[in-house]
């Protein structure tokens, strides 16, 4: 006997996290909600009209079920925008399934090849409030070359790689990072207020990564791509540093590129 209650098609998206074979009796609420928290994976945030069309539902019931949701923790929805984000409990359960992930293990060997085909240093950075804390990092094989941050924290806002992940902010989660316009500096080429860290983030978004000249350090340039984790509510990115003379503007698209292929394949292995 044929459920009453079919369950709606079947994305890419959907097929992808799927295990295994369709239930005996499938429950649609429950199908759709899970629906919901995988597409919170693929995206930083989500409308009732975007919930409403990728479930193939009427706005009431995909309402109902954000609702269900938001009630036991995993979206929440910011009272500005009214858009639908990662909620406490649902960072809770990734971040408890993340921290059993050996990040930097898994990426070593990707950094350890990245660094030899750019020549130059490579980092793994995360983003922890206002600051990208390096996670990982390979240091080039040249003598003379940017030294290895691994386990420093940053501001954000100075480095490529805290832009990487600032673009992939909300505004609403942006502006509770940065609710003054005066942002401290590292060097007199950081960026100093918000809203030139806005323009400088909308860039990224437009160009695909960040970039960052001397902005942390005097001497050193870098661009950084991010990392499509599936885990959500994690923000992690990837950069290549160099000496400021070895790394020109003309060479940004192609290091960025270099560095993309790198970010798939550690989504990937920590995926």
């Amino acid at each position: 006997m044929q459920s009453k209650s079919p369950l709606p098609p079947e994305s890419a998206a959907d097929r992808a996290g799927a295990e295994g074979d369709v239930p005996q009796y499938p429950i649609g609420s429950v199908d759709r909600a899970l629906k919901l928290i995988l597409l919170l994976g693929e995206q930083p945030q989500i409308r009732l009209t975007d919930a409403a069309r990728h479930l193939e539902v009427a706005s009431s019931t995909a309402h109902r079920l954000l609702a269900m949701l938001a009630y036991r923790g995993f979206v929440r929805q910011d009272p500005v925008s009214k858009a639908y984000h990662p909620g406490p409990a649902l960072l809770s359960v990734a971040f408890s399934v993340f921290n059993r992930i050996d990040i930097e293990g898994a990426a070593k060997p990707v950094l350890a090849r990245l660094s030899e085909r750019l020549r130059e240093s490579v980092h793994l950075g995360m983003l922890e409030g206002a600051n990208v804390r390096f996670i990982a990092a390979a240091e080039g094989p040249t003598a003379v070359r940017v030294a290895s941050r691994h386990g420093r924290a940053m501001p954000a806002h100075c480095t490529s790689t805290g832009k990487a992940l600032l673009a992939r902010l909300s505004d609403a989660d942006f502006l509770r990072l940065y609710p003054d316009e005066q942002l401290p500096r590292l060097t007199a080429h950081s960026v100093g207020t918000r809203t030139e860290l806005q323009r400088e983030l909308a860039r990224v978004r437009q160009q695909g990564y960040a970039v960052s000249r001397e902005g942390s350090e005097d001497g050193v340039a870098s661009v950084a791509v991010g990392i499509a984790a599936r885990a959500p509510g994690v923000l992690l990115a990837l950069n290549a540093a160099a000496p400021i003379h070895r790394l020109s503007a003309a060479q940004y698209d192609g290091v960025a590129d270099v560095l993309s292929e790198a970010a798939t394949e550690i989504a990937a292995r920590i995926g």
